[in-house]
């Protein structure tokens, strides 16, 4: 297993292959970032993504079976492992943490 430490996108596409569940592929990660963040990230990104969470052990992937609305093709299915799970809780208590420790908004001078 690699590192275990993630980086930004790679926390946000370990969340939407969760909440994808059964159907999380790289175009279905793809419209789930965009549709909830509004945020644009090309295929390429999203499948080297995928296999670099894959090798770290956060994401199991299976080949389904070919379909006629993939033209035949096959497609690759991503799930969170528990690894994954543990790892995005890890990230969540540390971000509450931090954001726990934020001065008040009516303390806090922005400049």
């Amino acid at each position: 297993m690699k590192g275990t430490n993630i980086g930004e996108l790679e926390e946000l596409v370990l969340l939407v292959v969760g909440v994808l569940y059964e159907d999380a592929y790289g175009v279905s990660v793809l419209k789930e970032i965009k549709d909830q963040t509004g945020r644009e990230v090309n295929i390429s990104a999203i499948h080297a993504v995928m296999n670099r969470l894959e090798d770290k052990g956060f994401l199991r992937s299976e080949m389904g079976g070919a379909s006629k609305t993939r033209g035949g093709r096959r497609r690759r299915n991503f799930y969170l492992t528990s690894a994954g799970r543990s790892t995005l809780d890890q990230v969540r208590s540390v971000r509450e943490r931090l954001y726990g420790q934020l001065a008040s908004a009516t303390s806090y001078q922005f400049s």
